[in-house]
């Protein structure tokens, strides 16, 4: 019996320079409660790094995650805020946060994560693995106005470079066209 894969239609995707996917997802923002939610909408205005990685308590995700939170300082200098997300439940990422670096946790981070349990989030990115049911690295910025201008999704065993992540932030900022390569301070063309 052959298996029948169903395929979304790119259009339902999260797609360069049209608005991007809102969300509205239970947040770690209150640690106490677990019960605050996060819309995309809270960010308009400000420039966003919205992040999905597979499951928390994992080997290459908190290496992503630490690296972002060690970096926060940076990204609020370019009126950047950051979100992370995971098909995992608030409680779970309040646990991860919650377990020392040195223990398999990632200890306290800078910014909110949010749990995209229901996993609609995952899919209207374009991230979600159906078969495993976890969200591919997926990394978004999204315009102070919504509307998303870059992604990149890799492998699960890849991760993210947060220098990277700055420089495209900082060249969508720089209003100009960036070639190759192109580094703050550098001329557009």
């Amino acid at each position: 019996m052959t298996q029948q894969l169903t395929v979304q239609s790119p259009a339902t995707f999260a797609k360069i320079g049209l608005p991007a996917p809102s969300f509205n997802l239970l947040s770690t923002k209150n640690m106490e409660t677990l019960e605050e939610k996060i819309s995309l909408e809270d960010y308009r205005g400000r420039w966003l790094v919205f992040f999905f990685w597979p499951f928390d308590f994992t080997f290459v995700c908190p290496t992503e995650i630490t690296a972002f939170s060690d970096h926060y300082e940076q990204f609020l200098d370019l009126d950047c805020d950051i979100v992370g997300a995971s098909v995992d439940s608030v409680y779970t990422h309040r646990a991860w946060t919650q377990t020392p670096r040195d223990q398999s946790g990632i200890g306290p981070v800078k910014f909110p994560l949010v749990s995209d349990f229901s996993k609609e989030t995952a899919r209207a990115y374009g991230v979600l693995d159906d078969e495993t049911g976890a969200a591919h690295r997926g990394l978004f910025i999204i315009d102070p106005d919504g509307v998303l201008r870059y992604q990149v999704v890799t492998d699960m065993n890849v991760g993210r470079s947060v220098d990277e992540t700055l420089r495209v932030l900082q060249a969508l900022q720089a209003g100009g066209l960036c070639p190759a390569n192109w580094k703050p301070g550098d001329r557009t063309l």
